[in-house]
Formats: structure tokens, sequence, C-alpha cells
């Protein structure tokens, strides 16, 4: 039985680990240790719970996400963390399974894992590959674009849409320094920032990420196909991650309540657009979590 203890699970990722974990087979030998709510900022009763847990998934804003992995030093628990804190730290291993052939390995060995970002899943599911071979180049400039139900943006904008009808398109962080560039960056393997453009469409769940290119400004006169031919051989084989056919128009929420992830290459000869589909809060949050929990657990 491997015990596991979710800080923070009264949030929606934490919500949704917690319904993914109960809708498992109980052969899979899961344990949900759970927290007294009036307890759960209490240092003391976190640490108990961590002294008594197999795996501590962390659903929790940044700095308390630091705070526990403090409280766990010295005891015998393994960290999966959702927050940004850890995902370009030292010592922890990026929790995209996918991402290349030795990952799900690392994932499985590692004590300390990162759970990805939503928009980071997309984004380097279609960017490492490319620029690992050298279609991308690593210091080409990139724009990447964004689209997320509203479900991934904090409590307060959840009830918003649900109570007001929320705006019908928000485009935001026109600042141009999301928290998730740095991510992004790193784990493509660009050498320089790409220009990441993120909005919130009124539906619940759901994703899309798309990354424009002109073939033309690509080396060696890299065509189309050539490029969906590097995406679907790097996938072959996952069961979570598909290589589709393009299609002329794409629904952001099709695979809400989903854990998969479809990636396209759509093109007209001159130019192409790499999309990614997801659910942000399946692959991009829960899901990517219970992927990464099951590694770790050997389960």
């Amino acid at each position: 039985m491997a015990r596991i203890f979710i800080d923070g699970e009264a949030g929606t990722t934490g919500l949704g680990i917690r319904q993914r974990i109960e809708a498992l087979p109980a052969a899979l030998g899961f344990e949900i240790l759970s927290i007294d709510p009036a307890l759960r900022k209490d240092s003391e009763a976190r640490k108990d719970m961590l002294r008594q847990a197999d795996v501590a998934i962390l659903c929790l804003p940044d700095d308390a996400a630091r705070e526990a992995v403090a409280l766990g030093e010295g005891l015998d628990v393994r960290f999966l963390d959702a927050s940004t804190a850890h995902r370009r730290a030292d010592g922890w291993v990026y929790g995209f399974p996918e991402m290349d052939a030795e990952q799900s390995a690392r994932v499985a060995a590692a004590r300390h894992v990162s759970n990805p970002g939503c928009y980071p899943t997309g984004a380097i599911a279609l960017l490492r590959p490319l620029v690992a071979v050298g279609v991308i180049p690593a210091d080409h400039p990139i724009s990447i674009n964004a689209v997320s139900g509203y479900s991934g943006a904090g409590r307060s904008a959840i009830e918003a849409h649900e109570r007001e009808g929320g705006p019908a398109f928000l485009l935001y962080g026109l600042g141009l320094q999301h928290k998730h560039v740095p991510e992004i960056q790193h784990y493509s393997g660009l050498t320089h920032a790409p220009i990441f453009v993120p909005s919130v469409g009124h539906f619940a769940q759901g994703m899309i990420v798309s990354i424009p290119l002109h073939l033309r400004s690509l080396p060696e006169a890299t065509t189309a196909a050539e490029i969906e031919a590097i995406l679907r051989k790097t996938y072959a084989g996952s069961d979570v991650v598909q290589v589709l056919s393009a299609e002329l128009t794409l629904l952001a929420d099709r695979l809400a309540g989903t854990d998969a992830m479809e990636l396209r290459v759509h093109s007209d000869g001159e130019k192409v657009l790499l999309t990614a589909r997801l659910d942000n809060l399946g692959k991009g949050a829960s899901g990517a979590a219970i992927q990464n929990l099951r590694l770790m657990c050997g389960k």
C-alpha cells in the first residue's frame, strides 16, 4: 500500500488528484492520508502527515511548497510538487515522462518530482523534439499563443465565470513575463525566451497551445511532413500523447475530462502551425500528477 498525502487537497488541482486516485482500481494499492481541515496550516500537523506518507503531493502556492519540502527534510517521504517552485530546481526531476526516452525511468527513481505547468506541457511537447534534432535552431525566435479554460485561473476567476458569465475571451500576461516562460525555454532547449501570449476563454476546461513557423526560416528546407514525422517518431508507443492529422478547426475543450494530449502540424506548404490540445486540468495538471505518481510507486 502506498500512502499518499495531498498537501493542499482543497484546491482545484488537489481535488482533481484525489478524485483520480479514488477512481483507480483498489488493487493498485493507494491510500490517501487526509489532514484535519482545521490543522491544514499547522506545521507540526503537516509534518506528522509527512512522517506517515510514502509520497506527498504538493498543491500549494510556491512558498508553501518550499516550506513543505523543508518540513520533510530527514523524513522518509518523496515529493511530487504541482507548484512552480521546483520546476527548474537542482535535485528535482521534471515530471514529463514523454519528454525523452529516459524520462520515465528518471521520474520512477526520483525522490523529488516537479509536475509540469499546463501551458509548458503543450509547448515543450511540440518544440523539444524539433530543437533536439536541429529542425528548429535553439536560437530561433519563437512565438507561442495559447488559450485555456477558466478552471486554471484560480478560485476567484472560476467563481466569477460561473456567477457572472465571465469575459468571453481574456488576453493576459501582456507584460511578456509570464511565470511559465523560463520553464518553456529551459525544457524546450531554446537559448532565448519565446514570446508567450496566454489567454482564457469562457469554457471550464481545455487548452490549445499553438506555435506558428515560416518554413523558409528553418534550415535545410524542412517540410511540414518532415516535422510531423519527427513528432510521430518521438511519441510513438505513448498511450497519452498522440500525433494526429491536421484539421481545419479545433475545439479547445474537446479533451476536457481526459488525460490525453493531441499534437498536430497544420500547413499550407509555406508555413506551419504546430498545435497541442489537452485538458488544462488533465495532462496539464492532475492527470500528469497521477501519471507521475504511478511511476514513482511502480504502479
